[in-house]
């Protein structure tokens, strides 16, 4: 009775998700009419957008195994507050998360003052090689923590045998942490990849002319200065076909490794030597600089704008925290019932796997465009703001809590799945006693991603709301606008912190709670 039940809430979210994503997505087309042919410029921008998503994708996964295994296999003072502090990067707005990064590579930033300084030419952070910057220092930070999470997921009792038989480094890295890498690696490739395939923020402000435009800046180019619909929707059906591709692709090169069950105990890696060890810190310091520097500039260029903030901005706060609230409550539960449901296989698993990831093949600005087509012709789209708002969050939010829940819910039917059937546990007190306890890591980083992220969106509020019901980031766009740059730069700082708070207290609250 408790799987039946499951089964049917399954179904139920799947379908809400499906609707929401494909409904909105037909209004368009329905809308647009005749799709027209490619022009010139739609394929320079087609190509950009492939060309950069790869690069941006493999050097943030690359860069990350590196750091993961360092932080895996050491531990330091601050080792916990630097793996919260890395994963800020990819929880910043990302405008926010550009001024950083011009404060530090721009032309008058630390890096080209500090290349002037001893006579070397400036390095220019417009073009394809800004957009991929910025990629990397925002994708980076989550491939390090969703392939740090799969070394955790190894036993202890796993490195221990390994150690009483004497394995090398590299025969541990063949037999543990390769099978490990495999299972995540593609998976954290493919979340990356299909960001990076629906930018738009970081291409608008880097991007740096035609030659550095992706599909995602020319939907928004024909929509709002063209209002050309045929021409976006064409776009928007060519970016839906190519992220659901890499879906399929990655979903059918993923694996479960075998490592089977262990008896909870953290997986601590001995690994001694001088070379091993400069390794590790060069990994761990490199990334550290690269990922908080940028963050820091952000702090001092806020601090001073704090002392004049108008009443919208809290009342934007007010707005983003409510909105971010109440879009965890959504997705997470909804995540788990799918993943649970998918790990345990059988008939309609793949089809709801694929529904799962459906929203990585759209992105907020079409699903916004589509709404507010559907939303028109009977209310006004403002009344409806902060439920739309709710209901897109949740869609774009659940693959990245899903896919994290995925791997280990597999692992956990896997390994006490038959234990569980022997001993009578089902339904509330399966879930209490075994399932929440062993995936509260997972469950913890996902709420607390899924909250950031929320509190962050720009694209669909921006669409629908008015000044009543308009958002901290909306309110941050604003300011700047009006070239109140100082009140920007103080209204972003708190957006950031706010952002930062309720993911460091999902993370801490799932690290707290976790049987492993």
């Amino acid at each position: 009775m408790a799987r039946r039940a499951v089964a049917v809430i399954a179904i139920s979210v799947a379908a809400f998700v499906a609707a929401l994503v494909l409904l909105p997505l037909a209004a368009v087309l329905w809308r647009a009419g005749v799709w027209p042919a490619l022009a010139p410029g739609d394929g320079q921008a087609l190509w950009f957008t492939l060309w950069q998503a790869l690069v941006s994708a493999s050097l943030s996964c690359l860069l990350a195994v590196p750091v993961a295994r360092a932080l895996a296999r050491r531990r330091f003072f601050g080792r916990g507050a630097l793996i919260t502090l890395m994963g800020a990067p990819f929880l910043l707005p990302t405008i926010v998360a550009v001024m950083g990064l011009i404060a530090v590579f721009g032309r008058s930033g630390l890096v080209n003052q500090g290349l002037g300084a001893i006579g070397l030419a400036p390095l220019s952070v417009y073009g394809a090689q800004g957009v991929i910057l910025a990629h990397v220092f925002l994708n980076l930070p989550l491939a390090v923590r969703m392939i740090l999470q799969g070394w955790q997921t190894i036993p202890a009792e796993r490195f221990r045998l390994a150690g009483s038989l004497g394995f090398a480094p590299a025969q541990v890295a063949r037999h543990l942490e390769w099978p490990m890498l495999r299972s995540v690696v593609p998976g954290a490739f493919a979340v990356i990849f299909v960001i990076c395939l629906t930018s738009f923020a970081v291409a608008l402000t880097l991007g740096g002319g035609p030659r550095a435009t992706t599909v995602e800046l020319a939907i928004y180019q024909a929509v709002r200065f063209d209002f050309d619909l045929g021409r976006a929707a064409m776009l928007a059906g060519v970016q839906f076909a190519l992220c659901a591709l890499v879906a399929v692709l990655i979903w059918r090169a993923v694996s479960t490794p075998g490592f089977g069950a262990g008896l909870g105990r953290a997986p601590v890696l001995q690994v001694r030597g001088l070379w091993h060890g400069l390794a590790d810190a060069l990994a761990i310091g490199g990334a550290a600089l690269f990922v908080l520097v940028p963050l820091a500039a952000i702090g001092l260029r806020g601090v001073p704008g704090l002392a004049e903030l108008p009443d919208a901005v809290w009342q934007g706060a007010a707005r983003s925290v409510v909105v971010a609230l109440a879009s965890t409550a959504l997705t997470v539960p909804a995540a788990l019932v799918l993943a649970l449901r998918v790990a345990r296989g059988g008939r309609g698993a793949g089809l709801m796997d694929a529904v799962a990831l459906l929203p990585l093949a759209s992105s907020g600005l079409v699903l916004g465009t589509g709404l507010f087509l559907m939303v028109q012709p009977f209310a006004a789209p403002s009344t409806l703001a902060l439920p739309v708002t709710v209901a897109v969050n949740v869609a774009l939010s659940l693959p990245f809590v899903y896919r994290l829940l995925l791997p280990e819910a597999r692992v956990l039917l896997s390994d006490y799945g038959r234990l569980s059937a022997s001993l009578g546990l089902r339904g509330l007190a399966w879930l209490r006693l075994v399932a929440l306890p062993r995936l509260a890591r997972p469950l913890g980083f996902g709420a607390g991603l899924s909250a950031a992220l929320s509190m962050g969106d720009l694209g669909v509020i921006a669409l629908f709301a008015s000044d009543q019901t308009a958002t901290l980031p909306l309110v941050v766009q604003r300011l700047m606008s009006a070239y109140r740059i100082e009140t920007a730069a103080g209204a972003a700082l708190i957006l950031v912190g706010l952002s930062f708070g309720l993911f460091w207290a999902f993370d801490a609250w799932g690290r707290r709670y976790a049987a492993v």
